[in-house]
């Protein structure tokens, strides 16, 4: 009976069992990734992350003990001069699983497991992930303002600067505002013509009845014209003052 006992025995004796786990981490060790089933994969991780985590102490009895399970020297070398390093920050799960599919032969479940600090693609996507953090809402103001204050040119204050802008905007302001005012012009003169009838037509239409108005008019003027130089202004004569005393004279 096999009670209480939670490993996978992997179908081999626990001599053939060992010396096949510590094969795969040793290549694991130096390739970073190695690709087997799921079933060995997840039995060589709890295998392995227990030395990475004894190599975080460089020391000769952390070494022995390394090699007691791996029985290759280079192996132990590469983890204690080049891995070690790299994972002294991080807490545990040194290694990643990632599935393959079935295999063609006996449709055996495969993957690959890698070391995670050696997989430069995942660390990016890491590194963009965690620069999307959320934080409190006052630290951002702050930071916006220093920018700003920064960004100021030597001489000028930040009150010449907002006054300018204020200028600017106002400017873009009358400008929109004048804009607005032709277009509701226009509109509304376009709201005018009556329906089937275009602009072009109502324009040619103001054109010529502007022409019949200043030929009217001209023939206007010139009946005026003729009327005042034919009907002269009868005007009073005058006796000449000579011709008056005489007159005068005669009735006395």
């Amino acid at each position: 009976m096999r009670h209480r006992k939670g490993f996978n025995h992997l179908g081999r004796t626990a001599s053939h069992r060992k010396a096949m786990l510590a094969n795969m981490a040793a290549s694991l060790i130096l390739h970073k990734r190695i690709t087997t089933t799921t079933a060995k994969a997840k039995a060589l991780r709890s295998y392995v992350e227990p030395l990475i985590t004894k190599s975080k102490d460089d020391t000769t009895h952390s070494r022995r003990v390394v090699f007691s399970y791996l029985k290759d020297k280079y192996a132990v070398s590469e983890l204690f001069r080049e891995i070690s390093p790299k994972i002294v920050d991080r807490p545990g799960g040194y290694t990643r699983i990632l599935k393959l599919g079935n295999r063609l032969g006996d449709n055996a479940d495969m993957c690959i497991i890698e070391l995670v600090d050696y997989n430069e693609n995942m660390l990016e996507s890491d590194d963009k992930k965690s620069k999307s953090t959320r934080r409190r809402r006052g630290s951002g103001k702050k930071k916006a303002v220093e920018v700003e204050q920064s960004q100021i040119p030597p001489g000028e204050t930040v009150e010449t600067i907002e006054a300018e802008e204020s200028v600017e905007i106002e400017e873009a302001a009358v400008e929109t505002e004048e804009v607005m005012d032709a277009e509701d012009t226009v509109d509304v003169e376009r709201s005018e013509i009556p329906s089937g009838r275009t602009v072009e037509a109502v324009e040619v239409e103001e054109e010529v009845t502007e022409e019949a108005k200043e030929e009217v008019t001209e023939e206007v003027t010139e009946e005026v014209t003729e009327e005042v130089t034919e009907e002269p202004v009868a005007t009073e004569e005058k006796p000449a003052p000579a011709e008056e005393e005489d007159e005068e004279k005669k009735e006395k």
